[in-house]
């Protein structure tokens, strides 16, 4: 599959709310609360991210192998180009991008419930340090309009991925970036002072 995602991101305090708010809205689920395994590659010279690009085998419940392209900022929302392609085998699809030459530069996991809207995809997103909403749309002006209907303030849209917001918490705690999984960050109390960012839910 190719596309543009076009999407915003926002750290929230009640997740639980967004849902209700959602449904309240006639909001409807399109994928129930899952389990996500993530594994992020890269060239041995770690040209990839230098470049701005992505290149993720993800497991819920499909295997899916993507390609991001560098994304570009306005307004508070981020676009890219997205290729994905379904794959059988998760393990089969690591040895091949590993036979490749690409190697496994971060593991990261999460939480993931999805509804649908309208136009706009909503992810419910639980990380192992803290819960986000994204929404996917079309373009800035609507997405702004789906914030507002879920009453979120734009302007605290968070305009890094979350490995990146990752990467800067591991280096001001000394940790490992490359497992951003539950079972390292367990037991760590983690604010949104030290992800520097904003709550976004009203």
């Amino acid at each position: 599959m190719s596309s543009q995602e076009t999407e915003v991101k926002f750290y929230v305090r009640q997740l639980k709310r967004i849902e209700i708010r959602l449904q309240e809205l006639g909001a409807y689920s399109i994928q129930p609360r899952t389990h996500e395994l993530n594994l992020r590659f890269d060239l041995p010279d770690n040209s990839l991210r230098q470049a701005g690009k992505v290149l993720r085998l993800r497991q819920d419940e499909h295997v899916r192998l993507t390609y991001k392209g560098p994304s570009q900022r306005s307004d508070g929302v981020l676009s890219r180009i997205e290729l994905e392609t379904a794959l059988d085998d998760f393990e089969t699809g690591q040895k091949i991008l590993d036979a490749l030459g690409y190697i496994l530069v971060a593991t990261y996991e999460k939480y993931r419930r999805t509804y649908e809207m309208g136009e706009f995809h909503i992810m419910l997103d639980e990380l192992p340090y803290g819960d986000f909403v994204e929404i996917e749309g079309s373009d800035a002006t609507s997405l702004r309009e789906a914030s507002d209907k879920l009453e979120l303030e734009f302007s605290a849209a968070i305009p890094a991925s979350y490995l990146a917001l990752f990467d800067g918490l591991a280096q001001r705690r000394g940790m490992d970036s490359s497992h951003l999984t539950f079972s390292a960050l367990n037991g760590l109390q983690i604010t949104e002072g030290d992800l520097g960012v904003f709550p976004a839910d009203k």
